[in-house]
């Protein structure tokens, strides 16, 4: 059976003030798909992730989700209602409160702080949220401020918040920076775990991580806006373009 498709990215244009950011750009990920794109300085990652959350939009082209959502004409937190979030690079999460109380602040639904923290907690909430903690492996530290966690526990946090909303895709941005080889390798295991049940884009210029997570899975690399090529790791890793643009340009950073 053929996979179905939940994000299409067609023929898209995006040019800043003469400067183009993206040049018919083609793109298409399947539901429950884990896909890491890489790509040197200035290959249009961080703006690609901007069109799809509806923070920019398109000059030209097309971007769907699912069957027959057209998500240029919706803004940034239709988009996210609709079930696409994303996770940047520095964690967002509110330090004065617990790790409990982040989870039950971001869990689906109509709630502001005041209910969230001050009426009581349903069963059906509190499941969800031990859930989540056993995922994101902070069970432990779920009455810890969020400001008491080390870098790599925030990140792991703040993805749990994401996952508290149920979002059908996620958008994740460089999750290695900053953190241990131990707190790589543990956010590489949680990112492969949520595969299937979400689907997922990482950007990533850690190879030994692209590696870890990548595994069998597809590969864009971007370069100045366009895709440069797509394969499994080993083969966009011999890809004589690709070593040029790494090798040429030195580094693999956004």
């Amino acid at each position: 059976m053929k996979p179905e498709i939940i994000l299409t990215v067609e023929d898209v244009n995006k040019e800043f003030d003469g400067f183009k950011a993206i040049t018919n750009l083609n793109f298409y990920l399947d539901r429950g798909e884990l896909r890491v794109i890489i790509g040197p300085n200035g290959a249009g990652k961080s703006t690609f992730f901007d069109l799809l959350t509806g923070r920019t939009k398109p000059d030209t082209g097309r971007i769907v989700f699912g069957r027959s959502t057209d998500l240029t004409s919706l803004n940034e937190f239709e988009i996210n209602r609709l079930g696409i979030g994303r996770k940047f690079q520095t964690p967002s999460v509110y330090v004065d409160h617990t790790v409990f109380e982040n989870l039950l602040l971001s869990l689906k639904g109509p709630r502001g702080v005041f209910a969230a923290l001050f009426h009581r907690t349903t069963a059906a909430q509190r499941s969800r949220i031990d859930e989540l903690l056993g995922l994101i492996r902070l069970g432990p530290k779920r009455d810890l401020r969020a400001g008491q966690l080390a870098h790599g526990e925030k990140q792991w946090l703040e993805i749990g918040m994401l996952l508290a909303q149920d979002p059908q895709v996620l958008l994740v941005d460089e999750p290695a920076a900053g953190m241990t080889d131990e707190e790589t390798h543990r956010t590489g295991e949680l990112l492969i775990s949520l595969s299937g049940k979400h689907s997922l884009i990482v950007v990533e210029h850690d190879m030994t991580f692209v590696k870890q997570i990548a595994q069998d899975r597809k590969v864009t690399v971007l370069h100045q806006g366009t895709l440069l090529c797509e394969g499994r790791f080993e083969e966009v890793q011999a890809n004589p373009r690709v070593r040029e643009v790494y090798l040429g340009r030195g580094k693999a950073h956004k």
